[in-house]
C-alpha cells in the first residue's frame, strides 16, 4: 500500500521535464526493474536554482524522483549532497519494501547530476560526490 504522499507525487509529479543548457545531468537506471531516472540541474553560485527530472518506471520511481527534486530545489550543493534514500522514503511517509530501490535511484540520480556538474567544471567529482554505483543492488522486483 502506498502513502497519500506517494500517490500525490505519482499523480501530480513536480518538476517534470528537461532544463536546456543544464549545468549537470545525471542518468541512472536499473535494467532489472526498468526504472530509469534522469535529473537536470541549473546551478548558480553554489545553489541549485532549478531541477527537473524525467523518469521511466513505476509509480514509486516517479514519486521518488518528484520528491527528491522538491528536497534539493533552492538548496546549496552541499545540502543536496546530503540527500539520502532514507530521507526520500521518510518524506514520502514510507515505501513498500519491494520499492525501496526507487529511493536509492533517486539519491543516485541527484549525485550523478552533481558529479556531471563537477566534471564540467574540470573537477574530479569522486572526492566530493563519492563513488557512484552502476546498478541498484537493493532491487528485489520481479523481471
Amino acid at each position: 500500500m502506498y502513502s497519500a504522499k506517494v500517490m500525490d507525487h505519482f499523480a501530480n509529479p513536480r518538476n517534470v521535464g528537461e532544463i536546456e543548457n543544464a549545468d549537470g545531468i545525471g542518468e541512472v537506471g536499473n535494467p532489472k526493474c526498468g526504472d530509469i531516472m534522469k535529473m537536470f540541474l541549473k546551478i548558480e553560485g553554489n545553489r541549485i536554482t532549478d531541477v527537473k527530472f524525467k523518469t521511466f518506471g513505476c509509480g514509486a520511481a516517479i514519486a521518488t524522483s518528484s520528491i527528491a527534486t522538491e528536497m534539493i530545489k533552492g538548496k546549496s550543493i552541499d545540502d543536496a549532497l546530503k540527500l539520502t534514500n532514507k530521507a526520500v522514503v521518510e518524506a514520502l511517509d514510507g515505501l513498500p519494501p519491494v520499492k525501496l530501490h526507487c529511493s536509492v535511484l533517486a539519491e543516485q540520480a541527484v549525485k550523478a547530476a552533481l558529479a556531471d556538474y563537477y566534471r564540467r567544471q574540470g573537477v574530479d567529482p569522486e572526492p566530493i560526490v563519492g563513488k557512484l554505483e552502476e546498478d541498484c543492488h537493493a532491487c528485489s522486483c520481479e523481471v
